[in-house]
Parts: structure tokens; C-alpha cells; sequence
């Protein structure tokens, strides 16, 4: 459950990252967020920075996020292959060559037909197809984010699906997942098994996760604007996350 915030968050101690297992947001975390999300991508200090993080923490780095595997390929590019992943809000996970899926329902499609029928309706609204989702993102229309949102829930229900809610954007995808099932997952494992968890994220979606680093004796750091969170620690933004990790490593 998100727990109430203090006024005033402290910013992490590089401690923090000592003999941890670091959990990673993307989008709003290590990346700012744009307006087209299907134009992210990470720049060479960041795939350097995690890489460095990865050989100081013994392979015990994770990158938890709202995209889909593929999307984070293309994204971090080979970092990919040194690092733990969980996409699509913990649906799906790959770790040192193994790789866990579930089945992609047909009724995604019919989602995502529907999500394409509303931004053709609505200039400046996108619709970002996932291998176990649909995003309709309304940053570029905010004034439709009430029948956006309705939709979503509309559709959700209809086909049995699980509404998302994220930043200026609605997600429909496979139930049964979240970023606490991706902490809890990779944390039963070696080398991640009997370490703290560290999880910083930026959004509501991020919260599943810290309250699963709290219970298994770790931590959260939330990016960005205050708010009602189960973090005990918050960083700015983007900028800062990057600047904090860097100064842990020195």
C-alpha cells in the first residue's frame, strides 16, 4: 500500500548502493520523457554508466519498466546482454539467456484497433503498440484525457485486460503482473537472492515495486515531483538519478 510522504524527502546516501541490488525505471528515470516515446533512446554515457554499474554490483542490475522487452533492446541496445530485464509491468523477464513469457491474448489487437479509431479522431494522440499491451498516450492532447481514460477502462473490462494508468497516458495489457513481481522475481535468484533491493522509479506504476524493496528489507527512491509514496527517498530528476549513481561509483 503507498504510504504517505513525507513533507520533505531526503536525497539518497551513496550508501545505498553498497552491496544492493539495483532496480531501475526507465522512461522519467534514466530517460526523460518526450513527447514521442517511440523516439527514446539511450545515449553512451547511460548504457557506460549502467555497465559500470553492473561490474561494481557483480551482475546484480535490473532495468523494471512499463516497455516491452523488445522496445528495451532497442533502446539500451547490447547493454541488454549484461543486465537482468523485466517488461511490460512485470510480465515478462530475461536474465542470463532465460527468457519467461506469458501468451499474448488476441484481444489486444482489438484494443489497439479501438486506441487507433480515437487518435485518428484526436490530433496529437498516439497509440504505442507493446508486446503485451497498448499505450494511448494523450501528452500532445491533454484535453482529452478524460474520454482517453474512460476508454481504456471501457475496453479493459470488456476483454478482461488490466487498465494502466501512467504520465499523460493509459495502458491496457495482460494482467497479473507489476514491478513488485519483477523485484520479487529476480530477487529469489542468485546473485540477487539475500541482497537489499533498491528500486527508483518516477510513476504510480513504480510504486509496486518499492513497497516489494521495502518488504524484502531495501528501499525506494522516487524521481521526481513529491508525492503520497511508499519511497523513502527522492531524487529529482533523470539528471540527478544519473549524477547520484555516478557519484556512488566514484
Amino acid at each position: 500500500m503507498v504510504v504517505a510522504a513525507k513533507t520533505v524527502l531526503p536525497a539518497p546516501p551513496t550508501t545505498l548502493l553498497d552491496g544492493a541490488s539495483l532496480f531501475l525505471d526507465l522512461d522519467g528515470t534514466l530517460l526523460d520523457l518526450i513527447d514521442r516515446p517511440e523516439e527514446v533512446v539511450a545515449d553512451e554515457a547511460l548504457r557506460a554508466l549502467l555497465l559500470r554499474l553492473t561490474e561494481r554490483l557483480d551482475g546484480r542490475v535490473a532495468v523494471v519498466s512499463g516497455r516491452s522487452l523488445a522496445q528495451l533492446d532497442t533502446i539500451l541496445g547490447s547493454v541488454c546482454d549484461a543486465i537482468a530485464l523485466s517488461g511490460s509491468h512485470g510480465c515478462e523477464h530475461r536474465w542470463r539467456g532465460v527468457l519467461a513469457q506469458p501468451v499474448r491474448p488476441a484481444s489486444l489487437d482489438r484494443v489497439a484497433e479501438a486506441f487507433r479509431r480515437f487518435a485518428g479522431d484526436h490530433p496529437g494522440v498516439m497509440v504505442e503498440g507493446k508486446s503485451y499491451g497498448v499505450g494511448l498516450h494523450y501528452r500532445l492532447a491533454p484535453m482529452v484525457e478524460a474520454s482517453a481514460l474512460a476508454l481504456a477502462e471501457t475496453l479493459a473490462d470488456e476483454h478482461g485486460l488490466q487498465l494502466q494508468p501512467g504520465k499523460m497516458m493509459a495502458e491496457v495489457r495482460v494482467p497479473g503482473g507489476d514491478k513488485g513481481v519483477a523485484v520479487r522475481r529476480l530477487m529469489s535468484r542468485p546473485p540477487m537472492a539475500g541482497t537489499r533491493p533498491l528500486f527508483l522509479g518516477d510513476d504510480v506504476t513504480d510504486e509496486a515495486g518499492f513497497e516489494a524493496a521495502r518488504a524484502l528489507g531495501g528501499s525506494g527512491v522516487l524521481v521526481g515531483a513529491g508525492r503520497e509514496t511508499a519511497a523513502q527517498y527522492r531524487l529529482t530528476d533523470p539528471k540527478a538519478v544519473r549524477a547520484w549513481l555516478a557519484e556512488a561509483l566514484a
